[in-house]
């Protein structure tokens, strides 16, 4: 008998290294993946994050507002829409090293080229007027002069990507996008119940006074701020700057996935809080006056964070929109474009940057601006400019001579994106015809 428990025990001696070496390597195997994820993390999250600017929170607050839960479905239809617009920008980058201007330009000629490349510096330049008339508008709120609070954001916005490199302002960056997650605390306040937002989440529901051309109208605005043009130019020329490549796109397909859901879910969230008044039957101007309704129902810290949640949306999207400017407007002119140089070795990118965020933060300052006609309008904007832009995109993920077999979409890709394009022209066509025929939707 004893022999036989000195055969096991010399047996499970002799097995344990064996073992302990093999988990070693299979701890070792999932660092090295969760390590190269982290590496490839950040373009993702940022560009989808970064559009939940201070357009968006008005919108989403306005739509939860004015009718209640009733628009969560359409946040559930756009998130497969986020994704897969952003995930083809991906594959175009990490294909090419190049970013979106670039491509169209040598693709569909000079005249294509900059048809888009004015498209997108108007609804951009129209939006950072809009991050500013946010920064302002919340500031104001608490006593703070627009000169002092818009000014000195405008010349810390500058301080932030002109110094330093792309590694300091990417986490800088994905820290803002994570401060987000306080609208998650702030949308268990109400205590809304579950079921019935679980309920408006997956299935559509027609709203209050049914589809008239004020809802339609709203949500055309949802699609133009869940989904925005400068979307695809930004996201790919981030992957271009930070260099990845092949081996990264898995990582950078689920960092796509995990941004597109964390913005809709923060969408969400701002729709609870909006339809805490629309069960009181409270009307607000704007976001900023909406906190200071919110204030005596929700709490005055609830009053505060919401409107330093505004101020934080309009610095993601003031960040990112005017890079996405500078970006565009720089592979076309062919200066060079990096934020991992120095501004004495791109002062071109450099200075378009901080032009734009300059100009706009000054129109802000003009007396008498109609700022929240500004905030929504430019959404709508971007919502009938969206169709055009994506058109450009699916056709050079069809070139296979650009991005050989490996890269180019799948029929299924394919059948997805002309959907996706049908729509968005659709609801186009349809914010043409209620501008045109106001009575058509009455």
């Amino acid at each position: 008998m004893n022999n036989i428990i000195e055969v096991v025990d010399a047996t499970n001696h002799l097995e344990k290294p064996d073992f302990l070496a093999k988990t070693r390597k299979v701890k070792s195997i999932r660092s090295q993946k969760l390590w190269h994820f982290l590496m490839v993390f950040g373009p993702g999250l940022i560009v989808m994050e970064a559009d939940n600017d201070a357009g968006a929170v008005s919108t989403y607050t306005q739509a939860g507002a004015q009718y209640g839960l009733h628009m969560l479905w359409v946040l559930m239809l756009l998130l497969p829409v986020t994704y897969f617009c952003q995930e083809m920008v991906v594959r175009l980058g990490i294909a090419t090293g190049e970013g979106h201007a670039s491509m169209i330009y040598k693709r569909f000629g000079k005249w294509w080229g900059r048809f888009s490349l004015f498209d997108l510096q108007l609804v951009n330049f129209l939006t950072l007027v809009s991050e500013f008339a946010a920064i302002s508008l919340a500031f104001s709120k608490m006593g703070i002069s627009p000169y002092i609070s818009v000014t000195i954001f405008a010349i810390v916005l500058i301080i932030l990507v002109t110094s330093g490199g792309y590694l300091r302002w990417e986490r800088i960056v994905v820290f803002l996008c994570l401060l987000d997650l306080i609208w998650l605390g702030l949308a268990f306040l109400p205590k809304t119940g579950f079921l019935a937002v679980l309920q408006n989440t997956v299935v559509p529901t027609s709203p209050p006074g049914g589809y008239n051309s004020a809802a339609i109208y709203l949500i055309i605005a949802i699609v133009g701020t869940t989904v925005a043009p400068w979307q695809l130019f930004f996201q790919q020329s981030i992957v271009a700057d930070k260099k990845l490549r092949f081996l990264d796109l898995k990582s950078a397909r689920v960092d796509t996935f995990i941004g597109a859901v964390f913005t809709v879910v923060v969408a969400g969230c701002m729709m609870l809080i909006g339809n805490v008044l629309f069960k009181r039957h409270i009307t607000y101007e704007d976001p900023s006056q909406m906190a200071v309704v919110l204030g005596p129902i929700l709490g005055h810290t609830a009053k505060y964070l919401i409107l330093m949640l505004m101020v934080n949306a309009a610095v993601l999207g003031t960040v990112a929109i005017s890079l996405s400017s500078a970006y565009a407007w720089s592979e076309v002119a062919g200066w060079k474009h990096s934020l991992q140089t120095k501004f004495k070795e791109a002062p071109g990118f450099y200075l378009f940057y901080a032009a734009a965020v300059l100009l706009a933060a000054g129109i802000v300052l003009i007396p008498q601006a109609p700022l929240q006609v500004i905030i929504v309008g430019v959404q709508v904007l971007a919502g009938v400019i969206l169709p055009s832009a994506i058109i450009f995109l699916q056709i050079l993920l069809n070139d296979k001579v650009l991005l050989g077999d490996r890269f180019v979409n799948k029929p299924w890709n394919n059948a997805i994106n002309w959907v996706i394009i049908a729509v968005l022209f659709v609801l186009s066509f349809v914010l043409a015809a209620q501008i045109m025929l106001p009575n058509v939707f009455k």
